[in-house]
């Protein structure tokens, strides 16, 4: 993932994750592959957005490259956003998640790791990045 801004001024990398859901009521997660920060843990897939995007464009570009699936900006649906606190070192991150129930080809773990549906009390028992564990609470709060 490349991130948007990496300047000294200390502005955020912006980052776009996509909750992919079926009929059936389940939620699919990748889980970071060993070598990776937060390796091992279950994270919504998603990626840095690249200067030349918008949020929404560089969804569809990273769920093409890591699930190897095409979705319309359409099927976007804006659901929340998690961001790092103050106190913690680095570069501040910024999240957003979007919901997507519509997209073409059957979803693959093309960069590693694995993915898997899970319904959303299995989701709440996963081990997650911190930023991720805020989004699923956000995100399904309101189901």
């Amino acid at each position: 993932m490349a991130g948007k801004k990496t300047d000294a001024s200390g502005d955020a990398m912006l980052v776009v994750a996509g909750a992919l859901h079926r009929a059936d009521g389940r939620w699919l997660l990748h889980r970071r592959p060993p070598g990776k920060h937060h390796a091992g843990l279950w994270e919504f897939p998603g990626g840095k957005v690249e200067a030349s995007e918008n949020p929404s464009q560089a969804l569809v570009r990273e769920l093409e490259e890591e699930l190897g699936i095409r979705c319309e900006t359409a099927a976007l649906v804006p659901e929340a956003f998690a961001e790092t606190g103050e106190a913690e070192a680095g570069q501040p991150i910024v999240i957003l998640l979007y919901s997507i129930g519509a997209w073409q080809g059957e979803p693959q773990a093309l960069e590693g790791g694995a993915i898997d549906w899970f319904t959303l009390q299995e989701i709440d028992l996963l081990a997650k990045p911190p930023l991720d564990a805020a989004l699923a609470l956000r995100l399904f709060e309101k189901r």
